[in-house]
């Protein structure tokens, strides 16, 4: 799938973002789900994605994740990356997002999301800038304006984030 826009038009609109919205299982991880004989879950991180998050910070880009899902991991992932504004067990993304962007003072045509699934479309048609990832699915590329090249998990976080260090040094 080709994304709508280039990566040029990308750093371009990139650099209007104030606040980068973050779905976590299928973008921040490979969406698989591991568990122990005991039950309890775990999931993987990509280290580079995480180096990527704090570059973007540096460079002045607002971080939150909202996940529907309600693993305390993403919790201790946030606080290792220092994302401060996270929700987790969101059902209503859209709902969580207008919480955050209210304490922040930002409009919605400020942010971005990052989302792979259909929880993360209704939100992806709100926003200023709607992306996903390679392998996300159909319904959420035919909501986004930018699609990754890498899979979630696997390198499009990192993507993502050299892109708008990118546009923040252009």
């Amino acid at each position: 799938m080709t994304s709508k826009l280039s990566v040029s038009e990308l750093k371009s609109r990139m650099a209007k973002i104030k606040l980068l919205s973050w779905d976590v299982d299928g973008v921040m991880t490979d969406g698989g789900l591991y568990y122990t004989d005991d039950g309890t879950q775990f999931r993987k991180f990509n280290v580079k994605d995480g180096l990527g998050l704090k570059l973007a910070m540096k460079a002045g880009m607002q971080m939150c994740i909202i996940s529907a899902s309600k693993q305390v991991s993403t919790l201790t992932r946030a606080e290792h990356l220092g994302i401060q504004h996270v929700r987790i067990g969101a059902e209503n993304k859209l709902e969580a997002l207008n919480e955050i962007r209210a304490e922040l003072g930002i409009e919605l045509l400020e942010i971005a999301h990052v989302g792979d699934d259909l929880t993360d479309v209704s939100l992806m048609k709100h926003v200023g800038l709607a992306i996903t990832i390679a392998d996300g699915v159909d319904e959420a590329i035919q909501a986004a304006d930018f699609v990754t090249e890498k899979a979630g998990g696997k390198g499009a976080v990192r993507e993502i984030c050299d892109i708008i260090v990118q546009s923040r040094n252009d």
